[in-house]
This record gives structure tokens, C-alpha cells and sequence, in this order.
């Protein structure tokens, strides 16, 4: 069985309307044919990494809970977070760095479910590079985008690893730029995420070795289902259905990662139109299901957040990021009310970890 669904979490774990309406939740809604119109932001473009939310529409996840949800694409995290706190989307998916700088900045926001619990940000060095440990790094020069969400967290990275970074140039570089820069060895190592930078390496045919900062004991948690804490008040039944549909489409596609990219395609056709775009879908879906794989959401079911890393995380944004921001209060930044409904039984998530085996191994 694919999803040992909790007493609370029933509603997530059938698709049958009469499932549905024996919680007494979005039951009158279905009956009445009336569907409650959704909002939803990503955080950027259709992708691998995302296609999840794709797959819930597909399925038809969101329609068994009475949600007719919209989903429109984003320009990046900040910007997606910006726009939910102002009203313009319901809910969305927003990493957690941002959730936490936008908040800082005084935004109203409410992480209600985590979907990938690890950003993948990393240094990464083409795989015949004689840069072999962070130290190596030292006297090189660095590629980055200043805008992107490992940028900010270098610092803290250098510090964690205990690199001397004074004889290290850094060039800044636009984000369309960053792989290809590294490709023509302009540059010796560049700053990224690695589950957004690995398939465009892939496409220029440039292997890569990673140095993940995760091994150096910066970890962050990535795209988290974000809304506002008067949508969490007022309209908790709409939480609490787009966070189990998603997790549901989580779930496929950790059972059968094939069907779900089907579903994706079915969803965006233009990631079918060729066999790379198609690879580096599947590529980014493979390594989105190596970060849910982790003990936050083996033992808890999948949405559910570690409140001590949460709070070292918003300890990490407040020195290296937002330093003029007011400190988030954890529980009220972070809920896991709405979370953990859709569990997989140990014997899935084993045969999840030796799917995934070939993708976590770029990761490590």
C-alpha cells in the first residue's frame, strides 16, 4: 500500500468522494459541484523538481478535495513569497530561505508543509578540476549569481568549511550564465543549487563533481507549501487540501517515478517536445525524491518540518542574510498542523531509497 494514511489524514489518503464526504469537510463543496477556486504559485518554471504540484492536478488530487487549483509559474522564490503575502495567490511553493528572509522583512507568511528537505546548495567544480576539498579553493576564482538563494549563504559556508576566502575572486554572473561560465572554465568553481544547476550541466556535456554545504553543516530545507496566516485562519480546509494533494503526488512519484513524469508531460507538453528536455525533467524529479527521503518525513509522513532545524535555519538567515530584519518566532513562522497525512510504509521507502540510488549519487 502506498499511503498508510493516519485517522487525521483519511482525507488524503482516498481520491472517493464518499471518503471525502464522511470528514465533513470539503464534502459539501463536491456535492454541490461547486469547486473552491485555488491561487497557487511555484516558486519558478515547470521543472523535475516541481512537477509534483502537476501530477496533483493530473490525478485529480486536487478535485477530490473540491479545490479547482490554478497553477501559475513563478520568477524565483522571493518574488513568489512576495506575492502570496500580498494577496495575489492562496498559497504556493516557496524555499525555505526565502520564506524565512521574507519574513524577517515583515511579511506575513506561514510555512504549512515542507516538499523537499534539502535545498542542494553546493560548490561545483567540473569533475577533472584539481579542486578536491573546500580548502582548494582558496586563491580561485568563484562564479555566482548574486541574486541566487546560495549566494546569500556562501559566507556561512566558507566559515563552516573553514576556507580563508581573501585571495578568492568571485564574479558575480547572470543565473542564464552560471553553468555555461563554468563549462568554458572562465571561472574555477561557481556557488548553486545542485538539483537546478545538475541538468544543465548535463545538457553541455560537462561532468561535475558537487561539494555539497549540507556536509559542512549548512542545511537548509527547500520548497515548502507557504500561505498567510489569515488563510491558515479562515480557510483551513483549503490548507489543509492542497497540502495533502501534494503530498499525495509526492507519494506517486516516489512510488513510480515513470507514471508521474507521464502525468507531467500530459500537464506541459513542452516537456515532452524533445528527449533532453524529458531527461533533465526526470533527472530534476530523481532528485527531488533523494531530499524527501529523509527521517523528518520517514518517521512523521511527508510535509513535516524538524522545528530545531527550522529554527537553526532562521538562526543562519538572520546573520548572513537578514541582518536588519526582526527575528521570526519558529511556531509561528512553521506549523505542522496540516502536515504528515500521507506516510509510506518502510518496505516503500527502502524501495524508494534504491530507486533513487543513482540520483543520490551526485549529491554526495
Amino acid at each position: 500500500m502506498l499511503n498508510n494514511v493516519s485517522r487525521r489524514g483519511f482525507l488524503a489518503g482516498s481520491a472517493s468522494l464518499t471518503a471525502l464526504g464522511a470528514t465533513g469537510l470539503a464534502a459539501p463543496a463536491i456535492a454541490q459541484g461547486a469547486m473552491t477556486p485555488v491561487k497557487f504559485t511555484l516558486p519558478f518554471v515547470a521543472q523535475g523538481a516541481t512537477a509534483f504540484a502537476f501530477v496533483a492536478r493530473e490525478r485529480g488530487f486536487f478535485r477530490a478535495r473540491g479545490l479547482d487549483v490554478d497553477i501559475a509559474l513563478g520568477t524565483g522564490s522571493p518574488p513568489a513569497a512576495q506575492a502570496i503575502a500580498a494577496g495575489q495567490f492562496d498559497i504556493g511553493l516557496v524555499s525555505a530561505a526565502a520564506t524565512i528572509q521574507q519574513a524577517a522583512r515583515g511579511l506575513s507568511l506561514t510555512a504549512v508543509g515542507t516538499m523537499m528537505y534539502d535545498a542542494t546548495m553546493a560548490i561545483a567544480v567540473p569533475a577533472d578540476s584539481p579542486i578536491r576539498t573546500p580548502k582548494d579553493l582558496e586563491g580561485k576564482r568563484l562564479g555566482a549569481n548574486p541574486r541566487g538563494l546560495d549566494f546569500a549563504f556562501w559566507p556561512a559556508y566558507a566559515r563552516l568549511a573553514n576556507i580563508n576566502t581573501t585571495g578568492i575572486t568571485v564574479q558575480q554572473l547572470d543565473p542564464n550564465v552560471l553553468e555555461r561560465t563554468l563549462s568554458q572554465r572562465q571561472v574555477d568553481a561557481v556557488t548553486c543549487v545542485a538539483a537546478s544547476s545538475l541538468p544543465t550541466f548535463q545538457s553541455l556535456n560537462l561532468p561535475v563533481r558537487f561539494m555539497m554545504w549540507k556536509d559542512a553543516g549548512l542545511n537548509f530545507y527547500h520548497n515548502t507549501v507557504v500561505t498567510r496566516p489569515d488563510v491558515v485562519a479562515q480557510r483551513p480546509q483549503l490548507v489543509q487540501g492542497v497540502v495533502d494533494a501534494l503530498g499525495e503526488a509526492m507519494a506517486l512519484t516516489l512510488r513510480d517515478p515513470d507514471a508521474a513524469l507521464e502525468a507531467f508531460v500530459r500537464q506541459r507538453p513542452e516537456i515532452g517536445m524533445s528527449d533532453q528536455s524529458r531527461g533533465s525533467a526526470r533527472l530534476g524529479q530523481g532528485l527531488m525524491g533523494v531530499t524527501v527521503a529523509q527521517e523528518e518525513a520517514i518517521r512523521n509522513g511527508i510535509g513535516f518540518a524538524d522545528m530545531a532545524k527550522v529554527d537553526k535555519m532562521i538562526d543562519t538567515v538572520m546573520e548572513f542574510s537578514v541582518q536588519d530584519g526582526r527575528r521570526p518566532v519558529t511556531d509561528q513562522l512553521y506549523t505542522n498542523r496540516f502536515a504528515g497525512n500521507i506516510k509510506l510504509t518502510a518496505a516503500e521507502w527502502e524501495a524508494v531509497r534504491v530507486r533513487k540510488a543513482p540520483f543520490a549519487q551526485f549529491l554526495a
